[in-house]
């Protein structure tokens, strides 16, 4: 019998006695994987093998787990905490043990939630009592990590229980093994000989004639593939390009600025005191980089009398420090707003005459906790309409014929404070899986305190729109982290389609 080459070795390397996987075939006879599970079909075809899929279910650690390991379970280090600090005797305070603990952030919300859970003792009124005669170092879910870590079996409650606490992310794949079926174990006894066979045709067989004698391969339309990825667009990249299409479809023109700036831009111009909480390092970056030299002066000497002396006859300014050297201090924006100064400055330059609109879809950079809807740096939809007698239903008539393109039609609003808008506030909707209200963006009509400065003379409606959320109230997406910065899975961006 004449087999092509790749068949015989397959042939030759599979047992009558038990299935081998593809895998290990591949490995021994120096194929890839793809070019076995192809013979292996063809082999089947022809009677010789019996290919047996089987599914395999996978159990990997999370990041968090991983941290577990090193430190501990967050109740059993609270449980801990509180021995040593005699609360199996009598109860000590919460803040007390949670300090001894070394526990911060969602660490102390995930131990007090499981330290009752698990009779560790009790909580109440501020105050933990411990029972002494438990037994953390028999702790299910503790070993069950250790376990894990060691390819190690571990019992199918405990593993439900540590993934409903994202401790574990299971996954299944598909493993095919091979094995000789009689008509095949005859063959090899009778002999097989490798016989050269074509997979593709190429202009110069075409050309000489030798592919008249040929032999070609037979082509399984069921066997593996070479996974191949392709670039595409980024989900998130994509939806900013929809985004850009539906404001430009409304009538509105993109600006675009630094990403690094002076606080005379990112914050002054937008009557922002210099002694605001939000302007020191806790929640902007600042970078060591010389101090903006090119502002313009008589733009600088109106917004400092602003913010000391207001504007108007009413005016009152902040009656705080202002100085120009924080003025020219360079951080990264903590909003896109600053393009929006930057652009507005152009009507005292004589650049810019209302009506104008104007948008960006660009990244600010703030020093927020990271959580499911909060990361350092994020896409900000900017925009504004510079124009006479702007109300607030204008902006509201503005935000629904826009968010309607997305078919997010539940809208909701609430007044908020902002330095620079006055009325102001913030937009929210309604996650379409988690049903959490969720903020989208901020709003308002721009102060005289901002405008005069720039010589504008009529209303500016404003807003800050956040690109990620919206994605999320269109995909379903729960965790901003799914689909953007430094966690996100790669598999996501390979194979999900998003649709809008």
């Amino acid at each position: 019998m004449q087999l092509p080459e790749t068949q015989v070795a397959v042939l030759e390397a599979a047992s009558a006695e038990e299935p081998r996987t593809v895998v290990s075939i591949a490995e021994e006879i120096g194929e890839k994987p793809e070019t076995v599970t192809r013979a292996a079909f063809e082999l089947e075809d022809e009677g010789l093998l019996d290919v047996i899929e089987t599914t395999e279910a996978h159990v990997s650690l999370t990041e968090e787990a991983r941290t577990y390991l090193d430190d501990g379970l967050p109740e059993i280090r609270l449980y801990e905490a509180a021995i040593d600090a005699g609360a199996g005797e009598a109860p000590v305070q919460m803040g007390q043990v949670i300090g001894a603990s070394g526990l911060e952030g969602e660490a102390v919300d995930i131990a007090l939630s499981n330290f009752a859970r698990k009779g560790y003792g009790e909580i109440a009124s501020g105050e933990i009592t411990s029972d002494s005669a438990a037994e953390p170092d028999d702790d299910p879910e503790a070993a069950a990590l250790e376990a894990l870590d060691a390819d190690e079996k571990v019992d199918e409650d405990v593993l439900d229980q540590l993934e409903r606490r994202d401790l574990i992310e299971r996954s299944e794949s598909t493993v095919r093994s091979v094995q000789l079926t009689d008509e095949g174990v005859t063959a090899l006894m009778e002999g097989v000989e490798a016989a050269e066979a074509v997979g593709q045709l190429t202009a110069e067989m075409l050309a000489s004639g030798e592919w008249r004698d040929a032999e070609f391969s037979e082509y399984n339309v069921a066997a593996d593939a070479e996974t191949i990825d392709g670039g595409k667009d980024h989900p998130l990249r994509a939806m900013a390009e929809r985004v850009k299409d539906v404001l430009v479809g409304m009538g509105f023109e993109e600006m675009e600025g630094p990403h690094a700036d002076a606080e005379f831009w990112i914050n002054d111009c937008l009557f922002m005191p210099q002694d605001h909480p939000a302007r020191t390092h806790w929640d902007q970056f600042a970078l060591e980089v010389p101090p903006m030299r090119d502002l313009p002066d008589d733009i600088r000497q109106r917004v400092e009398d602003a913010h000391r002396n207001g504007v108007g006859d009413d005016g009152e300014g902040y009656h705080s420090p202002w100085g120009e050297e924080m003025a020219r201090q360079i951080d990264l924006r903590g909003h896109t707003t600053s393009l929006s100064a930057r652009h507005l400055a152009g009507v005292a330059r004589g650049d810019l005459e209302p009506p104008q609109r104007f948008f960006s879809i660009e990244k600010a950079y703030r020093n927020d906790e990271i959580d499911s809807t909060h990361l350092l740096e994020f896409f900000q939809i900017e925009g504004w309409v510079m124009a006479e007698d702007l109300s607030v239903r204008d902006l509201m008539g503005t935000f629904t014929e826009f968010y309607e393109q997305f078919g997010i039609t539940d809208l909701r609003f609430k007044p908020t404070y902002n330095p620079y808008t006055e009325p102001s506030f913030e937009l929210f909707g309604e996650h379409p899986v988690t049903g959490e209200v969720v903020e989208i963006g901020n709003s308002g009509i721009f102060r005289p305190e901002m405008l005069e400065p720039l010589d504008v003379d009529c209303d500016v409606m404003a807003w800050g729109l956040a690109l990620e959320r919206l994605m999320m109230l269109v995909t379903g997406a729960e965790d901003i982290r799914d689909v953007h910065g430094t966690l996100v899975d790669l598999e996501y961006l390979r194979e999900e389609e998003v649709r809008y």
